[in-house]
């Protein structure tokens, strides 16, 4: 039985996955994030900014146990293929956005730049070698800044782009034009929960309006082969017309 709805990714562009992790995994690994920024949840005076970026680079302690989760490495395996992707060692960036402070300027519309350049730059390509990996570190409702995701955007991002090679900030006006009349949904839950994203999905951060700081990480699941429509894995027949 498979864990992952794998005809909804198809359709949709990107699956939630409950409970990769037991709660009182990712509970602890937001107590450590506070931590790793030098704030208090005791303490919303500290809560200046309405971003602040940190990030798990070693992968110890919940965060290795996070990236490294049998759940995760099944569903990897069902939406990239067995053997189709190298395992993470840690969790990677984590914007921790924070309530009842101006809008910060980076919600637009995008897709990750996905394919390394030989300068060591990153672009984004319609033949992606990566996918994108969000991890919930607290509870996030739909007013705590979830991710918005338009769904069934990666074929709109796949027909704009076709092989392309662009600058990520280049590719986000395009994008966003091409998906601007795809439905939202939004990366809500609990501690523990994780959405995997297909690497051509339309996405975007959301302002906050909501009153409990969001806990997230954002990394890049690398493949071992570029993404292109065909009947292998999900990855590829999500981009099929």
């Amino acid at each position: 039985m498979t864990i992952v709805d794998i005809d909804r990714f198809i359709a949709e562009g990107f699956a939630k996955l409950e409970a990769a992790v037991p709660r009182e995994v990712g509970d602890v690994a937001e107590a450590l994030v506070w931590q790793l920024i030098g704030l208090s949840p005791d303490d919303p005076s500290g809560w200046e900014q309405p971003v602040v970026w940190t990030a798990d680079l070693a992968g110890h302690g919940p965060f290795g146990e996070m990236a490294r989760s049998p759940r995760l490495y099944q569903a990897l395996d069902e939406i990239a293929g067995t053997g189709g992707w190298q395992p993470r060692g840690s969790l990677g960036n984590m914007p921790i956005r924070f309530p009842g402070k101006a809008a910060a300027d980076d919600r637009g519309w995008h897709v990750d730049a996905s394919v390394a350049l030989p300068d060591g730059s990153w672009a984004v390509s319609g033949r992606p070698e990566t996918m994108l990996l969000l991890v919930l570190l607290s509870e996030v409702g739909e007013d705590d800044a979830p991710t918005r995701i338009r769904v069934g955007s990666h074929r709109d991002a796949a027909r704009a782009l076709g092989e392309r090679v662009l600058d990520p900030f280049e590719a986000g006006p395009l994008l966003d034009e091409a998906s601007k009349d795809r439905p939202v949904a939004y990366a809500t839950g609990v501690p523990g929960d994780m959405y995997l994203v297909h690497p051509l999905t339309v996405h975007a951060a959301d302002e906050h309006r909501g009153t409990r700081p969001r806990f997230m990480s954002q990394g890049p699941v690398f493949l071992k082969e570029p993404v292109a429509p065909g009947e292998g894995t999900a990855l590829a027949r999500a981009l099929l017309p």
